[in-house]
């Protein structure tokens, strides 16, 4: 390979290792410097002045031919760049740590190399031969290939324009932010804390948490729980309720109607469904429904049977199919 590339090749091959030993040897490093650093001695391949005057690679000779100074550190603070996310970020990074440790506009070429991975280095090295005397001319090209990349990730700001919908559930709210902020990297937990909360919709659950003040993303989430189960409570009583309206307009010859159930097998609980549906009832979590529908025969009432759900006689609370299907959906928890 050319001396360019291989030179190139060689600096980021030992910048690589240095990461690796510094990570090993934490605390040993220099401190000489702003950002956390590690020395790199330059080394010039033997046959780099005895080769020809073919010129292979980006950089032009002037560039290449600059003598780095003696046992010139490289930062470590920076992430190499593979291609995904905004490139006008990243060279905002580059250029404040490697400025801080007083690079040159030349160095700022020559060490560009070693924070590009990838597909990002390739494109570098195909870029025609002794094209780029300034990083400037390498940071417009650098910005203008890759500027899609910038669409693909999120960072921590597109978190703030998250908000709960007028008519979004909590669960639904936080199922869609969850999803965004997995995908930035180095999140903090704060940010993420402020952002979610900055987003629910006016209402008592963000006033319950701007009195609770919750400091930590688990405390959060308790609350949030607790709330999305009595969302979904409610919702399983208002799906009961319009069964029941849709019943009611059902014709008075249709004899024996009966609601059909919505699953094929029930879960088996440890106490009666009739003391559970009672429970429930007397925590207020939920409201018994208005009418218990149009398919018992009310003339002909059996009064020894008695539902606690609908609070009527003709059935018992173990054979409702409502209730039975209330403490399902609620059993099987969120799906």
């Amino acid at each position: 390979m050319a001396a360019q590339i291989a030179e190139l090749n060689h600096v980021r091959i030992e910048h690589n290792d240095a990461q690796h030993q510094q990570r090993e040897n934490d605390g040993h490093h220099s401190h000489s410097h702003v950002s956390e650093t590690i020395r790199v001695d330059v080394i010039h391949p033997e046959n780099e002045k005895e080769g020809t005057d073919d010129h292979v690679g980006p950089f032009t000779k002037e560039v290449m031919d600059f003598e780095l100074p003696k046992r010139f550190t490289l930062p470590l603070t920076l992430t190499p760049y593979d291609g995904l996310g905004d490139p006008k970020k990243f060279l905002k990074k580059f250029r404040s740590i490697m400025i801080v440790n007083g690079a040159s506009d030349t160095i700022l070429c020559r060490c560009f190399p070693n924070y590009l991975d990838g597909p990002t280095l390739e494109w570098l090295c195909a870029l025609p031969a002794g094209s780029i005397s300034r990083f400037q001319q390498l940071a417009k090209l650098f910005e203008e290939h890759f500027a899609g990349s910038a669409i693909y990730l999120h960072d921590s700001d597109y978190l703030n324009t998250i908000k709960q919908g007028q008519n979004e559930s909590l669960k639904d709210y936080m199922t869609y932010f969850t999803k965004i902020a997995i995908s930035i990297l180095d999140l903090h937990p704060e940010v993420h804390l402020h952002a979610l909360k900055s987003g629910l919709r006016p209402g008592k659950f963000q006033e319950t948490i701007a009195i609770a003040k919750p400091k930590t993303l688990a405390e959060f989430w308790e609350r949030a729980k607790r709330q999305i189960d009595i969302e979904e409570l409610r919702q399983a009583q208002k799906s009961d309720r319009t069964t029941y309206r849709d019943d009611d307009k059902t014709p008075t010859s249709k004899k024996g109607f009966k609601v059909t159930p919505r699953f094929d097998s029930y879960t088996q609980f440890n106490a009666k469904r009739e003391d559970i549906i009672k429970e429930i009832l007397n925590s207020k979590l939920i409201k018994p429904p208005r009418k218990a529908g149009t398919y018992q025969d009310t003339k002909n009432v059996d009064k020894s049977k008695y539902c606690a759900f609908h609070q009527k006689h003709g059935h018992t609370t173990d054979d409702c199919v409502v209730a039975k299907d209330l403490l399902e959906r609620l059993a099987a928890g969120p799906p």
